[in-house]
Formats: C-alpha cells, sequence, structure tokens
C-alpha cells in the first residue's frame, strides 16, 4: 500500500514540475501590458473570489460532519431544522450576490474599455494617432501588414513599445486564433469577417522578455496547428520609425556570386510566383499565398519554428513535409542540389530591411 502511494504522490507532483517548464513570457501570468494587466487582475480577482468560497463551504462542511458525527450525538439524534429561518436564508442569498457584483463589475468594465477599437476607424485616420496592423492567418503561417506604412511582412511582427496598436485580423483559408499569451487575451481569426482589438507592449516588460514574445495560433487548423507560430519584436517608438524608413527604402543587392546565382536560381524556379522579396508587396491578397520573404535574413527562426541557421534553412526547402506537414509548399516546386541550396540559403540570408 506504501508504496502505491509513493507512486501516486510523485505523478501528483509531475504537473507541478511541468507548470515551470516553458519559454520565457510564454505564460499568461506573467503580464507585459495594458491589456494583459487587465486580465491578469481579473484573472487573480475571480479566482480569490473561488478560493474564498470553497474554503468557507469546506470549513462549515467539516464543521457540520465533525460536530453532529453519530458517535458523539448519539444513533437517533435529529439536529434541530434549520428551515425557514430568515437570517440564514437572507445571509445565504446576499452572500453570493455581493460575490458576482465584486467580479461583474470590473468584467464589464473592463470589456467596454478593450472592446473599443474606434481610434482605427476615425476619418483621416494617422498612423500616429493609431497604429493599425492587418494579421492575416494561413495554413501554417502569419501576413502582417501595415497600410499607413505600404509594408507587408510575415511570420515576425514589429510593433512600436508603450501604445496601443490597433488590429484587423482574419483568416484566408480555416479559422485560426491569434494569441500572444503574455501580452493579451487569444482573438479568432476567421474567413468571413474580421475581428479587431488592441494591444499594448510595455517597454520595461519587453527588455526583461528578451529580444522577442511568442505568439501562437490557439485554435486548431491542421496536421501543424502546434507549429504555427510567430515572434513578436518589440521597438521603442524611434527604432520603430526608424525600421519603416528602411522597409520603405528596401533595395536588395546581391553581396557575393553564390547570392547572385541563388536570386537568378529564386526566379528561375518560379518562386516569385508565392513569395514576394519586397515590403511594398502591392498584390492582392488573394495573390499573396506564402510568407513575404523582404526580412528572410533577419528572422530568427525559419518556417515559425527551426532556428534560422544553413542547416535548417537547407533542411526546410529539401522536404518541407518533414517540418510542417500539411504546408502548402510541399510539393509546389521540383528538387533541388545540395548547390542549389547553398546558393538559395546565400540569397535569402542576404534579404534584410535597410539592404543596399
Amino acid at each position: 500500500m506504501l508504496k502505491h502511494w509513493r507512486l501516486i504522490s510523485l505523478l501528483a507532483l509531475v504537473p507541478l514540475v511541468l507548470s515551470g517548464c516553458g519559454k520565457p513570457f510564454l505564460s499568461t501570468l506573467k503580464p507585459a501590458g495594458e491589456v494583459a494587466d487587465k486580465q491578469y487582475y481579473l484573472t487573480v480577482l475571480s479566482t480569490l473570489i473561488m478560493v474564498i468560497v470553497v474554503v468557507v463551504v469546506s470549513i462549515i462542511f467539516f464543521y457540520v460532519i465533525v460536530r453532529f458525527r453519530r458517535a458523539r450525538v448519539g444513533e437517533n439524534t435529529i439536529p434541530k431544522q434549520v428551515e425557514g429561518n430568515r437570517f440564514l436564508e437572507i445571509t445565504w442569498t446576499v452572500i453570493p450576490i455581493v460575490l458576482l457584483i465584486v467580479l461583474v463589475i470590473p468584467v464589464v468594465l473592463y470589456t467596454l474599455e478593450l472592446a473599443d477599437t474606434s481610434p482605427m476607424d476615425k476619418k483621416n485616420r494617422k498612423a500616429e494617432d493609431a497604429l493599425v496592423v492587418n494579421v492575416r492567418a494561413n495554413l501554417y503561417w502569419w501576413e502582417f501588414e501595415y497600410p499607413d506604412y505600404d509594408i507587408v511582412t510575415s511570420q515576425e511582427l514589429i510593433v512600436p513599445t508603450d501604445q496601443r496598436v490597433y488590429f484587423n485580423l482574419k483568416a484566408s483559408d480555416v479559422k485560426h486564433s491569434f494569441w500572444i499569451p503574455s501580452v493579451g487575451g487569444k482573438i479568432d481569426t476567421n474567413t468571413d469577417n474580421e475581428n479587431k482589438f488592441f494591444l499594448t507592449f510595455d517597454s520595461k516588460r519587453s527588455k526583461e522578455a528578451g529580444e522577442y514574445f511568442f505568439g501562437k495560433c490557439a485554435e486548431l487548423c491542421g496536421p501543424s496547428h502546434a507549429l504555427m507560430d510567430f515572434k513578436v519584436k518589440p521597438l521603442s517608438a524611434d527604432d520603430f520609425q526608424d525600421w519603416t524608413k528602411e522597409m520603405k527604402n528596401y533595395k536588395h543587392t546581391s553581396e557575393n556570386e553564390l547570392a547572385t546565382q541563388g536570386e537568378e536560381l529564386f526566379e528561375e524556379k518560379n518562386c516569385l510566383s508565392c513569395h514576394a522579396v519586397e515590403p511594398n508587396d502591392k498584390r492582392a491578397e488573394a495573390a499573396r499565398t506564402a510568407p513575404n520573404l523582404a526580412s528572410f535574413g533577419e528572422r530568427s527562426k525559419v518556417a515559425g519554428v527551426k532556428d534560422a541557421n544553413k542547416e535548417n534553412v537547407k533542411a526546410w526547402l529539401k522536404d518541407p513535409e518533414s517540418i510542417k506537414p500539411g504546408n502548402k509548399m510541399t510539393g509546389t516546386y521540383p528538387e533541388l542540389s545540395d548547390a542549389e541550396m547553398d546558393a538559395l540559403y546565400e540569397y535569402l540570408k542576404g534579404l534584410k530591411a535597410g539592404s543596399k
């Protein structure tokens, strides 16, 4: 029997240990912005109310068990009946109402505040007044469009800190869900309508988080749902403006002969029919069927999940299906030789904002 209890105790500790695993700032319990702060406050408040209720009910429960146990009061004793007691009935009616009011008031106030996206819909709106980012979710990658700057990027979202960033969200194929755990709650991306909300990225806590926040798809969308990640890079307001200028002045020139071969190969293999390599992509959304590669050389990840080194880029080019099952790139281009993949990698790593 003792052995079983040891096993049960060990298994009970496993969830506790696993709850401490994970990447930095990939937790809703580490809020890093205005929206996350409010949601965290409501989580703590509701948890506190539930704990108080459970504790009080448990105390009453165990008191009754001990106070009126059969060995103490006798076999045939019936405790004093209290039905119809006005004081008790008022008490256990009023207390839940008070607790609900304590919870409902901040929930309603915060819900109305966080649902207010009117600044992004104002006529003659300027980016300085309300920065808008159009988010489009695809199997299994993310596109981010900055309509005020004519910039389109993929996989890595660049945002300014200490100001509200407003998002238009939709999907191009199936339902997905946009979620940056430490910055705000998830919101669905649908094919038949746009959802809107805003987030803020606190500058101080962004530094604590490191270079990136982590974003996820939070809606089961296919075999590679768990691999549909994106990175969020927060910048100061000045650095963000510098980034937009670099992207506007984007001009890529291959740095060496191998990169030139890769550029020629990129065109020869018809990669441009799906991928754009400039941020000012003027094509209609329906024509943007693959991630924009304008800033590929600056990305920390390839396919959103693998470190962006030569080995992983070549592995992706050789067999995308082995990394992201069900992706749309699989089978859409002919086999590549080792030399061709080397040339393509050299070309792709040179695609950066401000390239000259």
